[in-house]
Order: structure tokens, then C-alpha cells, then sequence
């Protein structure tokens, strides 16, 4: 899918008619004014950044006629009509409806409408086109039978795979990776979500690069035979060489910008770790309730949408345990079967976050057709970034929506695992009680008198320590239990006897 949006502009003249009420008892009725039951907006799901993300959306027809007045105030935009293939090479039949059933959620998350959806079994996909000769002449009547304008297939494809089938088919075909790219260019919001996005999207097409007829093999010359001009001269230099200088050129300069981001993100996660504050990750495959879970658990308020990939930007919350210590919890990008390693590449220092952690929590879909696959998808990427030994724990939400028999599957393979539901707070409290326990706790004790003027130190105890007692006396406050090294070192000069 492309960015590009059919733009349908809509002249309409109200005549001026005699029949209009004088008063205005029919024009305030006339107008829509807001409800205030539905003006009462959930702010912990992200309301305006939801209503930001479908303030433009596209519709499957594109009509012509007023049928209101209101229709004016629109722009429509034509759904990119698509159809879906893929080939099957190992697995169950219903492992290949289950590929094509998140193929064609991933499709509709990049606003297309699904026409049709073929599938072949194969041992391995045919090098030249994906699919045999006989699916590609299948595939070309179906597009042109159902006026489809796109044909994605559910893998990645060769450049010559990509050309073959365009030529026959004679509509734009893209590729798993691409589809996936397309998805997170439309919800990469923040300066380095966009950044990271378009490094990706810009090291997938430089080995893509193509032309009709000779347009790229062709030499570049002056303005006027249609060459690059001045600076674009090289000895010999193709179109296709310039172009693909020039996205070296961006990707290197991208780079360089992703590093400087990358050093402010390590300065603070190096001030986390200084203050001894421990960290926790919310992982998992997208679209499983990260973000519902993150508002539940911190009440952090970020963009909930029931879509693939509806978050790129990772947030940090800080939130306190039930005695007070604080650590801080995150929430990731999403991942997916074959997530593309372009991706993986370009977001390697966004997944450092989860790398770092003290505690993964590892968000599973408990009403999803496969959610052992997604378990396992998971944690393929956590190993690519290096995650794959840090302590996790499985939360299966959607816990009102799925099977018990799923779930009692599940605990039975996973037994670190909580069951909750963040749309309904079911298994919450029970979580946090979880995490509380498996965040890493102090290792020295000690035993302090503290004069009443360092309240500062009792603080810190409070958020950074564990008090086991305090004792308010004469002298001051005498408190045991356990701090992180350095907190320790400051109470030593007020060290009593354990007595």
C-alpha cells in the first residue's frame, strides 16, 4: 500500500429558499450537538490520539451524490482492493488459515479490502514467481475478474519474484515485509519512531530498485537529455547507481541521527540504573493487550485500538510497588511471525529497553487461534536482541474472552504464568503481587539510627529499600531492613547494633 489517496472534492450550492423557520429552535436541533454521555471519554485509552488516528478514514466506495449536507465536510478515500496469496510449505492446514488470517488483518490495519485469498502447498516457493505457473494464470483471472489493484503475497520475495509476478499479473504485488513497513510508516508518530521507520523502509527498497524499459540502466547525462545535471555526472553512473547513492546517502545520515536519539535514551536508562530503580518490559505479539495492560497496571493512559502494531513508541511509566518502592514499567513495540529484520535492525535500540529489563512480562493472547505460535514467535525476536536470559513472566490476558481450555493449555506448558483481563480487571491484583515479587530487592542490611533533620534518608529507604522496622526514639528514627549498595554507604555513618 502507497500513500497516495484518491482526492474527491465535492461542489455543492444551497439554493436559498423562503421555507426556512425563522427561529432558531430548528437549526439548534438541526445541529449536532455532542452527547454528554458520549462525551465522557476513558482517559486512560488514549482518546485523543485515538480520535487523531480516525479523524481521516478510508471508505470502500466513492460516490459522487449528496445524499446530506454534512457529506460536504469529507474527503473519501478509495480502499486499495486487494488479493491475498500464499504458499504453504510446512505445517498443519490450519496453521496456513491462521498465516492467511493475519495476512489479511495485516492488510486491512494498512486500509485495503480483501477481494479473494489463495493459498498453494508447496515443498519450497517456486524461485521464479512465488507460486507455480499454473496459481499465476489462477491469480490473473481473479484479478482481473474481482478489479483487484494489489496482490500481496504472505512471504518475503525476491526482487525477480516481485517483477515476474507484476509483468503477469499486470497489478502492483508486494511482499510480507513490505505490507508490515507500510504499517508502521502510517502509526510511526514520535521523531525517532519516523526515523526508524524510514531506515528500515529505505535498506528494503535499495535492493528493489527498478524502472520501466531502460529508465535505470540507462547513463546519466545533462538536464537535457533527462539526466541528473551538475554533481550527477559520474564516469559512467547509471540511474539506477544515483539512485541508489543517494538512499546511502539518507541511510547513513539516519543513522547518525538514530545514534544521537540512542544516547539520550541510554543517559536516562543509565540514571535508572545509577538510582537503582529496577525496570519492567511489556513484550509480546501485537495486538495480544500490551497497552490495555500497561493502563491497567500504571493507569499510563496511552493509545489503545484494537489493531496490528497500533504501538510503535515505547512508553515508560514509574509506578510504586504495594510498600512503596518504585520501578518503572514499559511498554514495546509489538512483534510478529517473520517480523522483517530490517525492522528488527532499525528498532534494535527501541528493544533495547526490553534487553535491559529486570522483568519481561510477556503478554500472551489467550482468545488467539495459535497462541503457542505467537509464544514462540516472541521469543525468537527476544533472542535476536539479546533478551532471551533475562526473567520472564507469561501473562495471558483476554482473559474474558477465551477458552478455559486454552488457558489450562497453557499453565499446563508455561508455568510462570498469570491469567488477567485488562479489559475487565480480572487477575490484576494478582499480577502486581506477582511482579512485586519477582523485581530484584536489595541485598545489604542494615540497622540505622537517623536524626528527625534527614527525612531525606527515611525517603528513599521508602521508594529505593526495603523497611523491615522503624522505630520512632528520642534520638530518631531506628530502621532495619535492606537498600542497594550505595544507599547503604550513606547510612553507615548513622549505623547502631542490631539489637
Amino acid at each position: 500500500m502507497t500513500d497516495a489517496h484518491a482526492h474527491l472534492s465535492l461542489d455543492a450550492e444551497l439554493e436559498e429558499t423562503d421555507d426556512w423557520p425563522e427561529n432558531d429552535d430548528f437549526v439548534s436541533g438541526y445541529a449536532d450537538e455532542p452527547d454528554p454521555e458520549e462525551a465522557r471519554v476513558d482517559p486512560t485509552v488514549g482518546a485523543m490520539e485515538l480520535a487523531e488516528r480516525h479523524q481521516l478514514r478510508r471508505v470502500a466506495g466513492l460516490r459522487t451524490e449528496l445524499e446530506d449536507i454534512t457529506e460536504v465536510e469529507y474527503r473519501q478515500l478509495r480502499l486499495e482492493r486487494v488479493v491475498l496469496v500464499g504458499v504453504w510449505t510446512d505445517g498443519s492446514v490450519k496453521d496456513a488459515e491462521n498465516s492467511m488470517a493475519e495476512l489479511a488483518a495485516l492488510a486491512e490495519t494498512a486500509g485495503s479490502e480483501v477481494l479473494e485469498a489463495i493459498y498453494q502447498r508447496r515443498q519450497t516457493p517456486d524461485p521464479a514467481t512465488y507460486i507455480g505457473r499454473g496459481k499465476v494464470e489462477g491469480l490473473a483471472e481473479i484479478v482481473a475478474a474481482t478489479g483487484a489493484d494489489t496482490v500481496i503475497c504472505d512471504g518475503d520475495l525476491a526482487p525477480s519474484q516481485l517483477r515476474n509476478l507484476e509483468d503477469r499479473v499486470k497489478v502492483k504485488v508486494v511482499d510480507r515485509t513490505a505490507l508490515i513497513l507500510d504499517i508502521f510508516a502510517q502509526h510511526a508518530k514520535s521523531r525517532e519512531g519516523q526515523a526508524q521507520v524510514e531506515l528500515a523502509q529505505l535498506q528494503y527498497m535499495k535492493q528493489r530498485l527498478r524502472g520501466w524499459g531502460g529508465n535505470l540502466s540507462r547513463q546519466a547525462g545533462g538536464r537535457v537529455s533527462g539526466g541528473e545535471g551538475i554533481g550527477g555526472r559520474g564516469p559512467g553512473e547509471t540511474k539506477i547507481e544515483t539512485d541508489r547513492r543517494r538512499i546511502n546517502d539518507r541511510i547513513a545520515k539516519l543513522r547518525r541521527e538514530l545514534k544521537h536519539m540512542k544516547g539520550t535514551r541510554d543517559t536516562k536508562r543509565a540514571d535508572r540504573k545509577r538510582h537503582h530503580i529496577p525496570s519492567v518490559a511489556i513484550a509480546g505479539y501485537t495486538n495480544a493487550g500490551k497497552s490495555s495492560l500497561l493502563n491497567r497496571l500504571t493507569d499510563a493512559g496511552v493509545l489503545v485500538e484494537d489493531a496490528l502494531f497500533a504501538t510503535l513508541d515505547p512508553t515508560t511509566r514509574r509506578t510504586t510497588t504495594s510498600d512503596g518502592r518504585v520501578y518503572t514499567m514499559s511498554d514495546t513495540v509489538g512483534f510478529v511471525r517473520h517480523l522483517p529484520h530490517q525492522l528488527i535492525e532499525a528498532f534494535r535500540s527501541t528493544l533495547e529497553e526490553v534487553a535491559d529489563a529486570d522483568l519481561i512480562l510477556h503478554v500472551v493472547d489467550g482468545s488467539h487461534p495459535d497462541p503457542e505460535g505467537q509464544i514462540s514467535a516472541v521469543r525468537a525476536v527476544l533472542a535476536d536482541v539479546d533478551a532471551a536470559d533475562v526473567p520472564e513472566l507469561i501473562v495471558i490476558n483476554k482473559a474474558d474472552a477465551a477458552d478455559p481450555m486454552v488457558i489450562a493449555r497453557l499453565r499446563q506448558h508455561e508455568p510462570h504464568t498469570v491469567v488477567v483481563s485488562a479489559a475487565t480487571g480480572q487477575g490484576i491484583a494478582e499480577a502486581l503481587a506477582v511482579i512485586e515479587g519477582e523485581l530484584p530487592r536489595p541485598s545489604v542490611e542494615f540497622s540505622a539510627l537517623l536524626p528527625y533533620e534527614r527525612g531525606d534518608l527515611v525517603n528513599q529507604l521508602h521508594q529505593h529499600g526495603e523497611i523491615d522496622s522503624m522505630d520512632h526514639t528520642g534520638e530518631g528514627t531506628l530502621v532495619r531492613g535492606r537498600a542497594n549498595p550505595d544507599l547503604a554507604g550513606e547510612l553507615e555513618r548513622y549505623a547502631v547494633q542490631p539489637g
